[in-house]
């Protein structure tokens, strides 16, 4: 049950593709010192051509400038982590952690390093018996253009990576892919005629009397829930669950994650097997929580309109992605917290995120930290505007209303100039009449 959080951590360390790629190296370094010796004396061209000393030279010499330049590469990494840790806020190491680039920049001088270290240890200086693999000699040389190439490459990228703005777009896309991802959620089918209000409507008659709690084994934020265990649970056991978490919400040892009818039916083994469903750990994790991306969202802005700081450049930058990512919500159906399996049985009542919370997370802290500042307050009554132009249901309009209004509250305490206060009330003038539905 556990796979999906040992995939996501091992997504986000440096060590997974270096050992895949030092593995890779070994197996190379045995195969071409193999050909070298069967095609010993026949000549090839274009390989190199010198004797024992010179291979073990050369040999030794890209091993060592390899592990030194590993080491370099490993300082300047740290270092980029350091900066972004400081300046943008430490959540946002997730998202330098699965940067494949700086992954396979590692496994490559590590895997070139362990592939010349094993070509040099066949190569034999005696007379009689002198042995040079000349193939695996040049191959080892060809990965040494190589990994210079992948140096400069590496030293573009950690300073392009480090951007303020670059952060922000990787941060947004991961947004924008965990909205496609999760939204609608699938949790076995929509349950037609059950509406969208998960309230005890359509649960059995005696639901909240006779389900059993499936308390949390231990404390943490819910990374993961596995929604095809827990649909196949419920259909062979004839269940139906009402989830009382989803990703991102934390946990307290005993407390329900489920309450499960009938509760008679649980022993042991399904608690268990019920309870290895969620996965519960230290920190929050983007793969089916949208609030974390938009909360790295927020810290950034947050971070960049503090005194200390004072950026509001950055800050507009975040509010800008925040408008795509809540359009791109807008547009979604949202999905029956009721899902039924492929007979058409309730089987799990699952609550999910809605166009209100994820409103509230993305605009409640940059609204209240930007109250004095006029251009991030413009452009959040301008990001408004276009967010609502993006709406299809009323209670949405009526959340992106709610917000608009208390930007233009707090920039009328916080904003003394009477100009910039002009045009925070033309702007909002322009959110009101977008949030005018359409004629169709």
């Amino acid at each position: 049950m556990n796979i999906y959080k040992y995939l996501d951590r091992i997504r986000s360390s440096f060590w997974f593709v270096p050992v895949v790629m030092a593995a890779g190296a070994v197996g190379l370094a045995l195969g071409t010192v193999a050909v070298d010796e069967r095609a010993a004396g026949a000549g090839i061209p274009w390989v190199y051509t010198g004797g024992a000393e010179g291979a073990s030279a050369v040999l030794g010499t890209i091993a060592g400038s390899m592990i030194t330049i590993a080491g370099v590469v490993f300082s300047l990494t740290l270092v980029a982590l350091s900066l972004a840790s400081s300046q943008l806020g430490p959540r946002v190491l997730a998202s330098f952690m699965r940067d494949r680039t700086v992954q396979v920049v590692l496994g490559t001088f590590i895997a070139t390093f362990l592939y010349c270290l094993l070509v040099l240890r066949t190569v034999r200086r005696v007379e009689e018996n002198a042995f040079v693999p000349q193939i695996s000699v040049t191959l080892a040389l060809v990965f040494a253009v190589l990994s210079l190439g992948v140096l400069i490459y590496f030293i573009h990228h950690v300073s392009v990576s480090i951007q303020a703005d670059e952060i922000i777009s990787r941060i947004s896309a991961e947004l924008a892919g965990g909205i496609r991802q999760m939204f609608p959620e699938q949790i076995g089918s929509d349950g037609p005629g059950y509406g969208t209000d998960p309230s005890s409507a359509g649960l059995p008659p005696g639901f909240d009397r006779e389900a059993r709690e499936i308390p949390a084994s231990r404390d943490g934020y819910i990374q993961i829930i596995d929604a095809k265990a827990l649909m196949q649970l419920a259909a062979r056991h004839n269940l139906v669950m009402r989830l009382s978490r989803r990703p991102g919400h934390y946990v307290i040892a005993g407390t329900a994650l489920a309450r499960v009818w009938p509760g008679e039916r649980i022993d042991e083994d399904l608690h268990s097997e019920l309870n290895a469903a969620f996965v519960v750990g230290g920190r929050r994790s983007p793969a089916q929580d949208v609030e974390f991306a938009v909360n790295q969202l927020v810290e950034i802005a947050v971070r960049a309109l503090s005194p200390g700081v004072n950026d509001p450049f950055t800050a507009i930058a975040c509010v800008d992605r925040i408008g795509s990512a809540l359009c791109q919500f807008a547009r979604r159906d949202l999905p029956s917290p009721y899902r039924v399996d492929e007979n058409g049985v309730l089987r799990i009542v699952a609550d999910a995120p809605t166009f209100a919370a994820i409103a509230d997370a993305a605009l409640n802290q940059i609204r209240q930290n930007s109250r004095s500042t006029a251009s991030v307050t413009i452009r959040l009554l301008e990001t408004v505007a276009v967010v609502a132009s993006c709406l299809q249901r009323q209670e949405d309009r009526q959340t992106m209303r709610h917000h608009a209004e208390m930007i233009v509250r707090g920039a009328r305490e916080g904003i003394p100039e009477e100009s910039d206060l002009r045009d925070i009330e033309q702007r909002f003038a322009a959110v009101l009449q977008a949030l005018v539905p359409s004629p169709r």
